[in-house]
């Protein structure tokens, strides 16, 4: 897998440490309302009136065993009473919860007994503690139900270089009924030097858990992509994906079995700590893993206080004429009754009840209990509409009013009662950068812009300046699409593929071979996994340039912008959605030899250190044998390291600042020579990112490493305010 970036840019940019609790098991479901809402103080609601209470029969269970990802499946698995005093883990109020639920909400299926393993220990101060169902062998939606699990090795250092294997291990059925075991090794992207050890705080474990999904996701999909095939060592393990099966899915049950995966217990009223307002996703079961929308379809989740339902969260997502804007207002229609079925089967629309969510919902304007919004929006995404959703933050339900929907079905008109809710979003939250992004889109001159393209017309789409802080225009710099290389450096460019077609499958592909048997990307362009170093189709190849190898290469084609930030100088963004494993640009500048670079430490702002980037011979173990000509660890410590410099020539990645917690991480890439001692440094999206949030890279500095000329320590102060500051730079 790829070091980070090694001894990376000393840009003088971000991190101010931000407090952030861990995220316990609850028993309780806890309300978080913001600061400016004025309810910290305020007691738990009273008794509610009858005529608030649930309608219809109800159960008592234990827990509802929700695998809602298998089809809306669930199991009935004990819970053990959770000990620990909720209120001492900082959380502002707690309301207690009347487990029971409807009964036309409860599903049993007949699944073989289940319990759970390792749940003796429930304690609120063990959050971290692995809680995983042992299930019964059986058949699901076509393949078998796995049990998995997946443990992260110690992070292993050398130098600046740092790695990190993830295996998954999986039993299945070989045809014969035995079972029989295979591991997987998943490498996660490197983002930063701590990456081997458990987050710190409740954003750092989210943010870790959809890094891991996004991945597998990727890793299946290039599996469907070859047609089931094997795509190398890494994908025979995998589930066979069969008609019907969904890749995200599959993707949920792998993080499920995974060590750094805590089911929650209970939903929760108000933020879920470590998810921020802004947040994207590409899946709905994405929501669900994180706990920040429980239901795999419904468009309501809710839950019980003092045993009355209350809405928890929404998620709009085109199915009715919901109005939102940016306005702050949101027009929610109610479930239910909505016309379904095929032609000569069809459901004709009904009145709308008020039970279940639509209840919730209706109790949470009497109880003035908040409700998370997420919204769905088709985005334009590789040549295709995708659906992404939106964390929207905490809204209030002000208003329900019955209305009249009018239906056409087979030439005939039908009428059927629905409910309307108004909310009203809290205010003192965050804007979302979609929203702002769209509302950009359609003006014509831009608030703050400076300077109109920074590149001067050499890219593929122009880079602008926005400066809303002060009159500042950006450095002057040269603006390069090519990296300088030393004077008399010649290229030494390698054999290539004899692939005429796009380089789709890796058993014919000689590129393919030199990255260890597989592609190291999906036909979508997205990185699969990370990697030391990946070879990417180069000139001697005979394949096209819409090759699915040729990526970075490519240059830039997400629509970038500099902006001037409050504390970090000029920093990086993008006007769109940038999925999870995409490439962003390269860091271009004057390629030095180190004891050139050690003579420009006097303007060390721009300097990337590539010099070692594979000290850690872990990173190389089986790479030398099918890679000809590839050094070992310590063939390569033994040579003379590289150092690109972007303080007078350089591209727009040499303004992406530092963070403790950043959203890219640094990929080495060979294609046009095969000197693997000057990889060019790619950067790839570590995670989702939404419009306008500022692009950030893991600087790798170590504190108490860097010294000045004089051999004395340098401090440098971090200013990223990630939840995983370091306070420090260096």
């Amino acid at each position: 897998m790829v070091p980070e970036s090694e001894a990376t840019p000393l840009r003088p940019i971000s991190d101010a440490p931000s407090a952030r609790g861990l995220t316990p098991r609850r028993v309780s479901a806890v309300c978080r309302w913001p600061p400016h809402c004025g309810r910290f103080a305020s007691p738990p609601p009273p008794p509610l009136p009858s005529t608030l209470s649930d309608q219809g029969p109800e159960l008592t269970v234990v827990e509802k065993g929700d695998d809602p990802d298998l089809g809306g499946h669930g199991v009935t698995i004990e819970k053990p009473e959770a000990d620990g005093d909720v209120a001492s883990m900082g959380l502002e109020e707690t309301l207690q919860v009347t487990e029971t639920i409807p009964e036309t909400e409860t599903e049993i299926v007949p699944f073989q007994s289940c319990t759970a393993e390792g749940a003796s220990d429930t304690s609120l101060t063990a959050p971290l503690q692995k809680r995983r169902r042992v299930c019964a062998k059986k058949s699901v939606g076509g393949y078998l139900r796995p049990r998995l699990s997946l443990t992260h090795g110690k992070m292993k250092k050398k130098g600046s270089g740092f790695a990190k294997k993830s295996t998954r291990s999986l039993k299945k059925d070989d045809g014969s009924g035995a079972q029989v075991n295979n591991v997987m090794t998943l490498t996660l992207p490197p983002v930063t030097p701590s990456d081997g050890e458990a987050p710190t705080s409740a954003r750092g474990k989210v943010k870790k858990i959809l890094r891991l999904f996004q991945m597998v996701s990727r890793v299946l999909l290039q599996k469907e992509e070859s047609g089931g095939s094997s795509q190398g060592p890494q994908m025979e393990s995998l589930p066979k994906l069969k008609a019907g099966n969904r890749i995200d899915l599959t993707a949920s049950e792998v993080v499920k079995g995974s060590s750094d995966y805590v089911k929650s217990d209970d939903d929760v009223v108000g933020h879920v700590l470590g998810v921020e307002v802004g947040d994207e996703f590409r899946y709905r079961v994405e929501l669900h893993l994180i706990g920040l929308h429980r239901p795999p379809q419904g468009g309501i989740a809710w839950t019980r206080v003092n045993g009355v339902p209350v809405a928890t969260s929404i998620v709009t997502s085109g199915g009715y004429f919901d109005d939102m804007d940016g306005s702050g207002v949101l027009n929610y229609t109610g479930s239910g009754g909505q016309p379904t079925g095929k032609k000569g089967h069809v459901t004709l629309p009904q009145d709308q009840q008020l039970v279940r969510g639509n209840l919730a919902l209706k109790n949470s304007i009497d109880l003035k209990t908040p409700v998370r919004v997420i919204y769905g929006q088709n985005i334009s995404e590789t040549g295709r509409s995708v659906m992404a959703f939106t964390y929207d933050g905490l809204y209030m339900v002000e208003e329900l009013r019955e209305e009249p929907e009018k239906y056409k079905i087979g030439g005939s008109e039908y009428t059927a009662k629905v409910f309307k809710f108004k909310l009203v979003r809290l205010p003192g939250q965050p804007e979302v950068g979609l929203l702002i992004a769209n509302k950009s889109k359609k003006s014509e001159v831009r608030e703050g812009l400076c300077v109109a393209d920074i590149s001067q017309g050499q890219e593929k789409m122009p880079i602008c300046a926005i400066n809303t802080v002060d009159d500042e225009k950006p450095p002057e710099f040269n603006y390069i699409t090519r990296m300088i290389y030393p004077a008399g450096y010649e290229k030494t460019v390698a054999s290539g593929c004899e692939c005429t077609g796009r380089c789709s499958s890796s058993k014919k592909c000689a590129c393919a071979l030199k990255n260890g048997g597989e592609m190291p990307f999906n036909f979508s362009g997205a990185i699969v996994q990370a990697k030391p170093l990946i070879f990417e189709c180069g000139p001697a190849c005979r394949c096209p340039p819409s090759c699915y190898n040729r990526v970075s290469q490519r240059g830039i084609r997400i629509p970038l912008e500099i902006f001037k930030t409050e504390t970090r100088g000029w920093g990086v963004r993008s006007l769109s959605s940038i999925p999870s494993g995409s490439f962003v640009c390269e860091y271009l500048g004057e390629l030095l030899k180190d004891e050139e670079a050690e003579k420009r430490k006097h303007n060390d702002a721009y300097l990337f250190d590539i010099g070692h980037n594979y000290d850690d011979a872990a990173l190389w173990e089986g790479l030398a044998g099918f890679v000809a000509g590839t050094k070992s660890g310590s063939e390569a410590s033994e040579s003379e390291g590289f150092t690109i410099d972007a303080a007078e020539m350089g591209n727009v990645g040499r303004f992406i600042n530092h963070s403790c917690s950043p959203n890219l991480y640094a990929q080495n890439v060979l294609f046009d020579h095969n000197d693997r001692e000057m990889p060019h440094v790619m950067f790839f999206a570590a995670e989702n990112i939404p419009p306008l949030q500022e692009l950030t890279y893991h600087y790798n500095y170590t504190i108490g490493q860097v010294r000045d000329s004089q051999g004395n320590e340098k401090v440098k102060e971090c200013y990223c305010g990630s939840s995983e500051c370091q306070g420090r730079l260096y």
